[in-house]
């Protein structure tokens, strides 16, 4: 059994995060439980901004909110001294709310909204990220109604094909994001930027996809990045002194899984950025990541409690536990895999095979297929999924009216809550019954 972070069995045979026995975070907040490791989120944002130190002049790492974001996690990629990337209009009331220095925000999307746009111009969000050129013209339009100009990367699509799954690939040629080098129309889209009175292009941006463990495809798109910038140049003459080349590093979630670290990375586009500038006589641009699965990922662990455990003979054992797809849809939205184990018996032998299930009303909310538990597993039992910090919050769901889980951050012995449980009141709180549906009493 493979533990991360601070993760470790005590002398009751239970696991322990962050110092804190899980059996006690159960009895104390519930169960379904996301639980978050806070030194190792610290030592992965650590690995990121000391690895640039060592390998680049000019840097920035900007942890992508998607992964995982409430105020907490804001404050504490403040106090690491990252910036923030994020993607909608509740990312960013999430930053302001948390009091994040939001020139050091980054505003990606693909399809923004004007009242967003609007919401980070009255933030002072630091970078518009712009997905396409109707997004310029809208961006030019609103920035000037305020009377300033927009400081804005151009996103586009180096043509790399990041080997991982299709759902979660962003740089190849047929993608809903950014605006193809292909054919000219990045080029045209740098130039109309350019022209715009109200927007600053500062550089360019591109993202390959997510979970990648093969670092060539970054090496790759940097290359192409640098001479797509090197032809801007040529024909406008704009110096771009920003290159972010995304995030979508891998992480550990099964045996097997062998990622590349946040080091090697950073040593592989800081190579392929000098190299490239050189061949294309540019100067040294900041260069900039955005990672989010590599920082949280392996920092998270859903608690749950088993329920029924039902054994069909020659077929499959099912158990079931007080969660599923609704906290975690990633199994079901693109086969993840995970590994578990019951954590309050990590003593006893692991010979029971089940597969894991929730308690949604589908028959494809399935957590783990024919994973080896303890032999003696009972209900009432604690089962752990491990590295199921990243997407598993964010994109929860109150699918059959049931309520999305807390968070709690564990450190040092200490638990702190920093998303308290959902409520059925929270639920139906923006519910609206007109009059007219109200129940009539029977006379």
């Amino acid at each position: 059994m493979h533990l991360y972070g601070t993760a470790s069995r005590n002398a009751q045979g239970r696991l322990t995060i962050g110092g804190v026995d899980v059996a006690d975070l159960a009895r104390e907040f519930g169960t379904p439980l996301y639980i978050m490791d806070e030194e190792l989120i610290r030592r992965n944002c650590r690995a990121y901004m000391e690895s640039f130190r060592q390998h680049y002049p000019d840097f920035d790492v900007a942890y992508a909110s998607k992964a995982f974001l409430c105020t907490a996690m804001a404050g504490l990629v403040a106090q690491e001294g990252l910036s923030l990337d994020v993607v909608s209009g509740g990312e960013i009331a999430t930053a302001l709310q948390a009091g994040f220095p939001m020139e050091r925000v980054y505003f990606h999307g693909n399809n923004k909204t004007a009242d967003e746009i609007r919401l980070a111009l009255e933030a002072g969000v630091g970078r518009f990220v712009v997905d396409s050129t109707q997004e310029l013209q809208l961006l030019n339009r609103l920035a000037g109604e305020r009377g300033e100009a927009a400081r804005a990367l151009l996103r586009v699509t180096p043509g790399v094909e990041a080997h991982t799954h299709e759902y979660i690939s962003t740089g190849q040629l047929d993608s809903k994001f950014g605006i193809p080098i292909t054919g000219g129309l990045a080029l045209a889209a740098a130039q109309a930027a350019l022209g715009m009175p109200n927007v600053e292009l500062t550089g360019f941006h591109c993202h390959i996809g997510s979970q990648i463990f093969d670092l060539t495809g970054y090496r790759l798109a940097a290359e192409r990045m640098l001479a797509f910038a090197a032809e801007v140049r040529e024909e406008t003459g704009f110096t771009a002194s920003e290159l972010s080349l995304g995030g979508g590093l891998g992480v550990r979630y099964v045996e097997g899984d062998a990622p590349a670290r946040p080091a090697e990375l950073i040593a592989c586009l800081a190579d392929a950025v000098r190299s490239g500038a050189a061949a294309h006589g540019l100067p040294l641009p900041r260069l900039i990541v955005e990672p989010g699965r590599s920082i949280v990922a392996e920092a998270g662990t859903t608690l749950y409690t088993v329920g029924t455990i039902k054994e069909i003979p020659g077929v499959r054992t099912y158990l079931s536990v007080d969660g599923g797809m609704g906290d975690n849809i990633r199994p079901a939205l693109y086969q993840a895999r995970y590994e578990c184990a019951v954590a309050n018996k990590l003593d006893s032998e692991r010979g029971r095979i089940v597969t894991v299930v929730g308690r949604y009303c589908e028959s494809g909310d399935v957590l783990l297929t024919d994973v080896a538990v303890a032999s003696d597993v009972a209900p009432g039992d604690l089962l752990a999924v491990f590295a199921t910090g990243a997407y598993n919050y964010s994109m929860a769901s109150r699918y059959n009216r049931f309520p999305t889980p807390p968070v709690v951050f564990v450190r040092d012995g200490r638990a702190d809550l920093v998303v308290r449980r959902e409520t059925f009141a929270d639920m139906a709180g923006c519910d609206v019954l007109p009059p007219r549906l109200q129940p009539r009493r029977a006379e």
